[in-house]
């Protein structure tokens, strides 16, 4: 829980989002394929951000290249914990 609290702050810290969805998959079919696997998932949110498009026209909104995103937490999380020490 330690590393989805650094994930919050830090995607507070680069994003500005309004809130999250958060989830937890468990299990082997949970995506990973073995019976030990467990993963968390968090997603950014903003007031009016949509998801219809995946059902509508079954594709998916990228209004930022990964890299950027990339970049943006990195930084962010070196700050964290820098200011931690």
């Amino acid at each position: 829980m330690s590393q989805a609290q650094l994930a919050l702050k830090a995607l507070r810290l680069a994003m500005t989002p309004d809130g999250f969805n958060m989830g937890i998959n468990e299990g082997k079919v949970a995506g990973a394929g073995f019976d030990e696997h467990m993963h968390l998932h968090i997603v950014p949110r903003w007031n009016g951000d949509t998801n219809f498009m995946p059902v509508i026209a079954d594709v998916k909104v990228m209004p930022e290249h990964l890299d950027a995103v990339y970049e943006k937490l990195k930084q962010a999380i070196q700050t964290i914990l820098e200011n931690q020490a």
